[in-house]
C-alpha cells in the first residue's frame, strides 16, 4: 500500500506505477478495512460452518442449503480478493495534511452555487468504491468531479452533466 499526500499524488502524477493505483482517502481505506476483517474473521466461518452443516444433510446433488451457502462463499472469497486487491494498490490521499490553496484535488470539500438555480451545494471528492450521492460523495471520475478538479476557489465553471451544460461558481474549498 501505497500512502501519499495529495501534493506527492500531483509530483507523481505522469508515473505509470503510480496512475494504476486505487485513489482513495483515508476514510475510505478504513471503510475497505472494516470490511475486510468482518469478511474474513465473522461472515467466513459462518459460511464455512452453514456448508458443515447442509453437508450433514446427505445427498449434496439436491441439497439447496449446501448449493446457497457455496454461492455465499463464492461471493465472500470474490470481494474478500476485490479489497484485498484495492488495498495493496491504494494510494491513500490525506489533503489535511496540506495547505488550503483553494485548488480542487482528490479529497477536497467543495462548495458549489449553481448559476441558474441558485441552488449551493457541497461535494467531497472521493475515490469511486467511496462514492456515495446521498452523503455528497462523489467519485473523482463523476462528470462533476472532472470539470472541478484543478479550479480554484471564485472561478465559474461550465459542467456537462447528464441533464446538460450548467454553470457554477466555486464558493468554497476546503481541505479536511
Amino acid at each position: 500500500m501505497l500512502i501519499l499526500s495529495a501534493r506527492d499524488a500531483f509530483v507523481f502524477k505522469g508515473d505509470k506505477d503510480i496512475m494504476s493505483k486505487v485513489p482513495m482517502t483515508v476514510i475510505g481505506a478504513d471503510q475497505l478495512r472494516k470490511e475486510l476483517v468482518i469478511l474474513k474473521f465473522d461472515r467466513r466461518p459462518k459460511i464455512t460452518e452453514a456448508i458443515a452443516s447442509a453437508r450433514e444433510l446427505g445427498d449434496l446433488k439436491e441439497n439447496a442449503e449446501y448449493h446457497a451457502a457455496r454461492e455465499d462463499q463464492g461471493i465472500c472469497e470474490a470481494r474478500i480478493r476485490d479489497i484485498e486487491g484495492k488495498l495493496s494498490n491504494a494510494q491513500i490521499i490525506d489533503v489535511t495534511t496540506l495547505d488550503n490553496t483553494g485548488r480542487i484535488i482528490f479529497g477536497t470539500t467543495v462548495t458549489i452555487l449553481n448559476l441558474d438555480t441558485d441552488a449551493e451545494v457541497t461535494y467531497r471528492i472521493v475515490g469511486d468504491d467511496e462514492a456515495e450521492i446521498k452523503q455528497n460523495l462523489i467519485s473523482v471520475n463523476s462528470p462533476i468531479a472532472r470539470g472541478l478538479i484543478g479550479k480554484s476557489e471564485g472561478d465559474e465553471v461550465s459542467i456537462t452533466t447528464p441533464g446538460g451544460l450548467t454553470d457554477y461558481e466555486i464558493v468554497a474549498v476546503k481541505y479536511i
